[in-house]
C-alpha cells in the first residue's frame, strides 16, 4: 500500500475519532428561567440540613466572603481551580437556572450552558442523590441571598485548560447512577451508606486518587489528602489510637470525643457544619464509617514511651515539648480532670501515630482555636515562635515517644516546605511562657 494512501487512512480516522470525541463532549444549553416560585419552608429546611451534611459552605465560601458567593481556591496537582458562586445571583450565580440544570450539573458535571465541570465538585458522588434530595438543595440554594461576585477564572495550565477533554475522564473514572440500598443491611446502617457515599462524599477525601485525579475506587478510604493535610485511612489500615467505634466516631464527627479529641484542617468545617444536623444524621455516618474496618483489624493500642534523648535531636524536641506543651497535654485529658479539650494523651492522635507528618505540622504552625464566642480546644500558634529546626526537633520527639513506628521519613524537608517563612535563630519558648490556659 503506497504511503500517501496509509497517511489518507490514518488522517480520515484521525478525523473520524475527533468527530466522534466532539459529540461525546458537546451537551446543548439549558435556557435560563425566571425565578422559580419559593419552596414551603419545610423543603428548604431539608435543603438546608443537606447543604451541611455536603458541606456546600467549606468549598462555596471564600476566606472572609459572604456564604456560598463562590471564590474559594481548591489546589490540586494540575492547578487551582476556583468555587462559583451558588447563590441565585442573575449574573453571577444560579439566577436562571431551572432544577432540570441544576440536577445535571449535580448528577452529570454538566453546567446549565453545557460545559463539563471539574471533579473538584464531586459529582461523581452527587450522581447517587434522591430526586427529592436534589430539589431540596435546589430549594435551599434558589433561597440564599443573592450575592454578585465573579468567579475568578481558573488557574489550570494547557491542556488541562480545556474542558473538553473532562468528557474523555468521565468515560474513563465517572458511572451516573443513583445509590441502592443493600437489602441485607438495616435502614441506619443504609442511611449512613447514603451520606458517606453519595452527598457527604468522605471518599473524596479518604481515598487516592491516581495520575489523572480519579479516586481508586479499589482501595476506597485507605487514605488520601485534602488541601496538602493528609486524610487518615478509615479502613482496615487505619493507624487510630483506639480504634474508632461507632460511639466514638458519633461523638467526634458531632464534635469532639474524650479519646480522639476534635477535627482540624480540611475536617474542622466539616465537624463545625454538623452542628446544624440532627444527631441521628450523625450517627447513622458513623455506623457505615465504623464499619468500613472489619472489628479487631483496625487501629492500635495508644502508645507513651520513654525515649532515650541521646539523640541530639530528640534531646532538643523534648526540651521544647517540656516548655511548650507538656503542661497541657501531660495533663491527663479532659474526661481525667485534666486541661478542657484535651486528649488522654498525643498517642492518640492520628497526626503523630499516622505515616504522614503534615496534619501535625500545620497544627503546629497554625495552632487550634475555636470560633469566634464558641467554646473549642485552643492551642497557640507556634509558627510565629519556633524555626522550623525547632519544629523538626519537636515533631521528632513527638513520634519517638507516642508512636510505635519509626521516623517520618523526609521530615526536615517536609517541615521546611510547610514553613518557609518561619523564624530563624531564635529560641524557643520557656517553660512558663506558653503554657497558656485554653478558653472555658
Amino acid at each position: 500500500m503506497r504511503l500517501g494512501r496509509i497517511t489518507g487512512i490514518l488522517v480520515a480516522v484521525a478525523a473520524a475519532g475527533a468527530a466522534a470525541f466532539a459529540v461525546l463532549a458537546w451537551h446543548p444549553a439549558i435556557a435560563p428561567v425566571a425565578a422559580p416560585p419559593p419552596a414551603s419552608p419545610d423543603v428548604i429546611r431539608a435543603g438546608e440540613t443537606l447543604a451541611a451534611l455536603g458541606y456546600c459552605a467549606s468549598c462555596h465560601t471564600a476566606e472572609g466572603g459572604r456564604p456560598y458567593a463562590g471564590g474559594r481556591p481548591i489546589k490540586t496537582s494540575f492547578g487551582t481551580i476556583y468555587a462559583t458562586n451558588i447563590t441565585p445571583d442573575a449574573r453571577t450565580g444560579l439566577g436562571g437556572w431551572s432544577l432540570d440544570a441544576f440536577t445535571r450539573a449535580m448528577r452529570q458535571g454538566i453546567d446549565r450552558e453545557g460545559r463539563h465541570l471539574y471533579p473538584a465538585f464531586p459529582y461523581t458522588h452527587y450522581t447517587g442523590l434522591t430526586d427529592g434530595d436534589v430539589a431540596a438543595l435546589y430549594a435551599f440554594v434558589m433561597s440564599r441571598m443573592p450575592v454578585e461576585a465573579r468567579t475568578p477564572e481558573n488557574d489550570l495550565p494547557f491542556p488541562f485548560s480545556v474542558r473538553a477533554l473532562m468528557a474523555g475522564w468521565n468515560l474513563l473514572f465517572f458511572r451516573e447512577g443513583r445509590f441502592t440500598a443493600d437489602p441485607n443491611r438495616d435502614a441506619i446502617w443504609n442511611r449512613g451508606a447514603y451520606l458517606a457515599e453519595a452527598l457527604s462524599h468522605c471518599g473524596a477525601c479518604h481515598s487516592p486518587r491516581n495520575a489523572l485525579g480519579a479516586e481508586v475506587t479499589a482501595r476506597a478510604y485507605s487514605g488520601g489528602e485534602a488541601d496538602d493535610w493528609w486524610s487518615p485511612a478509615l479502613d482496615a489500615g487505619s493507624t487510630a489510637a483506639p480504634p474508632w467505634t461507632e460511639a466514638s466516631l458519633t461523638r467526634y464527627l458531632a464534635g469532639w470525643d474524650p479519646e480522639h479529641g476534635g477535627a482540624g484542617g480540611p475536617m474542622a468545617p466539616v465537624v463545625a457544619a454538623h452542628g446544624r444536623v440532627p444527631r441521628a444524621e450523625i450517627a447513622a455516618l458513623a455506623r457505615y464509617v465504623a464499619g468500613l474496618a472489619p472489628p479487631g483489624q483496625a487501629g492500635r493500642a495508644p502508645v507513651d514511651r520513654p525515649v532515650r534523648v541521646e539523640d541530639a535531636s530528640l534531646a532538643r524536641g523534648a526540651t521544647i515539648y517540656a516548655g511548650a506543651c507538656a503542661v497541657c497535654h501531660d495533663s491527663g485529658g479532659w474526661a481525667a480532670g485534666g486541661v478542657p479539650y484535651t486528649a488522654p494523651s498525643l498517642g492518640h492522635r492520628t497526626t503523630i501515630t499516622g505515616p504522614d507528618p503534615r496534619n501535625l505540622i500545620h497544627v503546629l504552625r497554625e495552632g487550634i482555636a475555636p470560633a469566634s464566642h464558641a467554646r473549642g480546644p485552643y492551642m497557640p500558634a507556634y509558627g510565629e515562635m519556633l524555626s522550623a529546626d525547632q519544629v523538626t526537633d519537636l515533631a521528632a520527639y513527638l513520634r519517638a515517644r507516642f508512636s510505635p513506628d519509626g521516623p517520618w521519613p523526609d521530615l526536615r524537608e517536609t517541615v521546611h516546605r510547610l514553613m518557609p517563612d518561619a523564624p530563624v535563630g531564635r529560641a524557643g519558648p520557656s517553660t512558663t511562657a506558653s503554657a497558656k490556659e485554653p478558653p472555658r
